[in-house]
């Protein structure tokens, strides 16, 4: 069975379901980012769609908002980020997406963290060109615990 997967502009209603997505203690933990509660992300959200510097792009299965993907500039160079709902995973879904991105986002070189216990991330960045080119010592903290990361390129 194919599956149209589509990227739009971020709209208000998207918010709520990326919200969602977020809370998702199997995903935070995939992603090694903590949770924000309703304000946090409000604000978050808030000051990333401010950013003209940021290209947000909302994903679509199937007419169905399925998380986002996102450009954005940390630390002098110019990072890839995405979210994909769990019912979404292993469908390819980010693949397609970051894919899809590239083509929107031209700047290069781009970088991509992934945390060491997400494969599935890195194998998404390397089916999209990106090419494994250092170590990340202290990607995120849980509490007391370092948690370690790869950083990934793309020319």
């Amino acid at each position: 069975m194919t599956q149209e997967i589509r990227l739009r502009e971020v709209i208000d209603e998207d918010l709520p379901l990326f919200f969602a997505y977020q809370d998702d203690a199997m995903a935070q933990r995939m992603a090694a980012v903590p949770n924000r509660d309703r304000p946090g992300f409000e604000a978050h959200w808030s000051k990333i769609r401010a950013d003209a510097a940021t290209v947000i792009r909302t994903i679509l299965v199937d007419g169905a908002v399925a998380g986002y993907v996102l450009s954005f500039d940390r630390d002098r160079h110019c990072e890839v980020g995405y979210w994909v709902g769990r019912a979404f995973w292993g469908r390819g879904v980010a693949t397609e997406a970051v894919r899809s991105f590239l083509a929107l986002d031209p700047r290069r070189p781009l970088f991509g963290h992934v945390v060491k216990h997400n494969g599935a991330s890195m194998r998404v960045l390397e089916k999209c060109g990106f090419v494994l080119v250092g170590e990340d010592k202290e990607f995120a903290r849980a509490g007391d615990q370092i948690i370690e990361g790869l950083i990934f390129r793309l020319d």
